[in-house]
């Protein structure tokens, strides 16, 4: 079974920002990927994730079915000449490769920001989504709460999760901490673009609950709301509507700053943060001239971010230990996937002769005394078959089991039903 799986993946490391956004699918596209596999593929284990980042399929089978999975991506996505985008495809058959890029993936060592939470918990909610559309098999689900796994000991072994190693995740941070003196905040993300989007979705685990999106492009800011469940404020009311919110977080910039002075005239005498991270500039120096009004600029994240990012780095040979360790104990469970079948086919044959033995000296005997016949024989059978289980698992560990295996297909007659290695 796992030396059949395999994946696909468009990534931050070979394709543009453009080409990313292109391919990305939500939450109801993943479903139809899904769909499609069942309908032409039928694979028991398939996974698909897809950030704005990187978009990847896990899946098991005999074949290379990538070529099927991006034409798929192209009939969702609408996109006719997908062939196009085969170059920025990385399509591994190899299985060990497969284990290895995901609990990376998972646990962030290949994030556009190293260390990125946010990669975790997408993983999950993809497995929650396969599990849903029925595209989990007994080999995913290990894998996937082996990585979760992973990542708990990560979280808790390791400092490579600890502090703000990226602009957007500083901003949403520091917006959470600020919003902690407003009762019921409003917060304004200003830009739908990666870090817009990101700092978006990082503040809904914040203490802000009512959180409005607003981007030049409607669409790019509905899209993001479709998906998240955010507000949606045109751009055009932007410069009336601005003062209404109390967190404005500027991810977008122009020729000249966004937020001017002029734009909170008349505003109501409470609390304002505004945090510009974007280049150049997205608000006014002059601002910060207002009462109660606290600008806070990509200047100020900065020294914060590197100092994360060095601790990070020098977390990773921890990190990649305890991805060894976990990758390690996940090929021991396929080892066992090897002899569980002949095993139980042993066991099965073994218990069919006890029965018909049993029938056959039982006839004048007792209710007590074939009790008593039942509870030996089964003591028997036990004992019998507890040293080739030892054994076939020791050769399993080895990489020995296909001998064995065949000696006790030979053995207890098991050539009808004779189980085959994977």
């Amino acid at each position: 079974m796992f030396e059949e799986f395999k994946y696909l993946s468009l990534s931050h490391q070979k394709a543009p920002v453009q080409i990313r956004e292109l391919i990305y699918l939500n939450e109801n596209e993943c479903r139809k990927l899904y769909q499609l596999q069942k309908d032409y593929l039928n694979l028991q284990d398939c996974l698909v994730f897809s950030t704005c980042n990187r978009t990847e399929i896990y899946y098991h089978s005999e074949k290379d079915l990538s070529a099927s999975f991006i034409s798929f991506l192209g009939h969702i996505k609408g996109i006719e000449d997908i062939e196009q985008y085969m170059p920025y495809f990385d399509i591994v058959p190899d299985p060990h490769q497969a284990v290895q890029h995901l609990f990376e993936v998972a646990a962030g060592l290949h994030s556009a920001v190293l260390g990125d939470i946010q990669i975790a918990n997408q993983v999950k909610e993809a497995y929650k989504i396969a599990v849903e559309c029925q595209s989990t098999g007994p080999l995913l689900h290990r894998l996937l709460h082996t990585v979760f796994h992973a990542n708990k000991r990560i979280h808790q072994e390791t400092a490579f999760r600890e502090g703000t190693a990226s602009v957007s995740y500083a901003a949403s941070q520091l917006a959470d901490s600020l919003a902690t003196q407003i009762i019921d905040p409003k917060a304004l993300v200003i830009g739908a673009g990666e870090i817009g989007r990101e700092v978006a979705i990082n503040l809904k685990d914040s203490c802000i609950k009512n959180i409005t999106i607003c981007n030049r492009t409607l669409e790019k800011a509905e899209e993001l709301s479709n998906t998240h469940g955010f507000n949606v404020l045109p751009f055009e009311d932007l410069f009336n509507k601005v003062k209404e919110f109390d967190v404005i977080i500027i991810a977008a910039s122009g020729e000249k700053p966004l937020l001017q002075t002029q734009h909170f005239e008349n505003a109501p005498y409470k609390l304002y943060f505004v945090i510009d991270i974007a280049v150049p500039r997205g608000a006014s120096q002059e601002i910060e001239k207002i009462p109660l009004l606290s600008l806070y600029n990509i200047d100020d994240l900065q020294d914060e971010i590197k100092q994360a990012q060095e601790n990070r780095k020098k977390a990773i040979p921890a990190v990649k230990k305890i991805i060894e360790e976990m990758v390690q104990e996940f090929y021991e469970w396929t080892k066992k996937l090897e002899f569980s079948p002949v095993i139980q086919k042993m066991k099965d044959a073994l218990e069919q002769i006890r029965q018909e033995e049993l029938k056959r000296y039982t006839k004048n005997v007792s209710e007590k005394e074939v009790e008593r016949m039942d509870a030996l024989s089964k003591s028997i059978i036990q004992k019998i078959i507890k040293l080739p289980v030892l054994q076939l698992k020791a050769s399993c560990q080895r990489g020995q089991a296909e001998t064995l295996i065949d000696v006790l297909n030979d053995l207890f007659d098991l050539e009808k039903n004779k189980v085959k290695l994977n």
